[in-house]
């Protein structure tokens, strides 16, 4: 008779652990619009919606971020694709980022551009990985060079 072994009830957490994602965005069919300010007002709504806080809370962090104040009506109006007048502005985007801790909102305006926003603590290492691949390539015209001086009896 084989003793069946019993299993850790901790090994189930570490083989559901998934690491981090680096960079963080909202879903492409979350803000998909017609035009730019559409996205941003689509963008500005999955912020308020997936901060965890009211919108009566955003609005009073904005307001003592930037010492000015900020309404829900305005939130609201910001988060509206029907209220295209009422873009959000730059200083109160980065006030938004600020209440929300939505780094999804600098990813939507970053990758357009082909950029990435990621966390500080990662920039080193991918200044690493950046430099390695420009070994690599460097190492591979070096080979390159050698070889056509070496067909060419220029290199013995």
């Amino acid at each position: 008779m084989t003793r069946r072994r019993s299993r850790c009830h901790d090994t189930d957490d570490l083989l559901a652990w998934q690491p981090p994602k680096p960079v963080r965005a909202f879903a492409p069919d979350r803000i998909r619009a017609a035009s730019l300010a559409a996205q941003i007002a689509r963008g500005v709504s999955e912020a308020l919606k997936g901060s965890g806080r009211s919108r009566d809370q955003v609005a009073a962090e904005m307001s003592a971020y930037l010492g000015e104040s900020v309404s829900t009506n305005i939130l609201d109006k910001y988060a509206s694709e029907a209220a295209e007048e009422h873009v959000i502005n730059l200083v109160r985007f980065a006030a938004l980022i600020h209440a929300t801790r939505s780094r999804e909102l600098l990813q939507m305006i970053a990758e357009p551009f082909g950029w990435a926003v990621v966390e500080q603590k990662h920039v080193d290492a991918i200044g690493l990985a950046s430099a390695l691949e420009e070994r690599d390539r460097l190492n591979r015209e070096i080979d390159a060079r050698r070889r056509s001086l070496q067909q060419s009896g220029g290199l013995k």
